[in-house]
């Protein structure tokens, strides 16, 4: 095991995955000389050359449309988009054409793409800069969909993007960039949709993914010490596909579920998650799914308001009381 950064295990997986197969390229706006506006690709210019290491123009769905036809014909390309709300651009390159070659060309192409772009408010970078727009791509199929929450799954779940033959989205979301961790040293990929049990419990489940997994983690062991509360926290990992047998064997051992979400609440991943638990397990529910996600709104770039819409700690914990307050007037 190594100690990392969340930046630091993607650069290293990158690097790692180009050295292993040649195949393997990076492309994207100010990614080679500049190193990349996270300096996630710091070194790799000088280290693999401009062929393999392409600075693109501001034209996401120009360059991305490039990555489609590069993959099509048998590299493996990993498109660096700065941050997912500029991925909109590309939109149509993504659910039009990378999602849907190979089931339209009946399976006689396929499209081995990772599209890497980071999401997430608390930066003060203006509501145009600071969505979680995930469910737009975990909505499609024949995308992949994936959200690390701490190092150690940044490297799995990269390796396991790279080496995938269908499109992948990799979700990172900015507040996880300097969090710390341990990251083994073997380059064994994890299994897309599997979702996993970070931290097991029998008093209540809490579903989460990217940033507010790592929250969920951080509100489960603060109740423990403050109020006995023995928190199950499932980490999605992936969105798409769904590990739906996961959070429902979870809730069907501890009766309730509260999910946590960094984006918006009408329509999003937690009403999904919030409607898998009542399809496969209403039976052993004692009080209804509780969800906790931003406020309705394009967030502020002051930062007091922006403070205010983002879900907190705070919130999670407070969602988790009131959910087994109503378990135990219902007893």
């Amino acid at each position: 095991m190594s100690i990392m950064t969340y930046r630091q295990a993607l650069h290293d997986t990158l690097r790692a995955e180009m050295q292993r197969d040649e195949d393997v390229m990076l492309i994207g706006e100010e990614i080679g000389v500049f190193e990349g506006s996270y300096k996630i690709t710091a070194g790799l210019l000088a280290e693999f050359g401009e062929k393999r290491v392409r600075d693109t123009p501001i034209a996401e769905e120009g360059f991305t449309g490039a990555a489609v036809g590069a993959a099509m014909l048998g590299l493996r390309p990993v498109v660096e988009i700065m941050t997912i709300n500029f991925s909109l651009l590309a939109l149509d390159q993504i659910v039009n054409h990378a999602a849907k070659i190979y089931g339209m060309f009946g399976g006689q192409a396929r499209v081995p793409l990772v599209i890497r772009t980071p999401g997430g408010g608390g930066q003060q970078l203006g509501a145009t800069h600071s969505q979680n727009v995930e469910l737009y791509y975990a909505f499609v199929p024949g995308l992949k969909v994936v959200a690390p929450s701490n190092p150690a799954d940044a490297k799995a779940l990269l390796l396991a993007a790279i080496r995938d033959d269908d499109p992948v989205l990799f979700l990172e979301n900015l507040a996880l960039y300097n969090t710390k961790g341990e990251v083994p040293d073997d380059e064994t990929p994890a299994e897309i949709g599997r979702a996993a049990i970070t931290r097991p419990g029998t008093d209540i489940t809490v579903v989460a993914y990217s940033r507010m997994a790592a929250v969920a983690l951080q509100v489960a062991e603060e109740l423990a010490a403050t109020d006995g509360i023995d928190v199950e926290v499932v980490d999605l990992r992936s969105l798409r596909p769904l590990d739906r047998e996961t959070v429902i064997a979870s809730v069907k051992k501890t009766h309730c579920a509260v999910v946590l979400e960094d984006d918006w609440l009408t329509y999003g991943i937690g009403a999904e998650i919030a409607a898998t638990i009542s399809d496969g397990a209403f039976d052993w529910l004692d009080a209804p799914v509780r969800r906790v996600a931003m406020a309705e709104v394009p967030l502020p770039y002051s930062k007091p308001l922006e403070t205010a819409a983002l879900p907190s700690a705070e919130d999670a914990a407070a969602a988790i009381r009131q959910t087994l307050a109503a378990v135990a007037r219902r007893a």
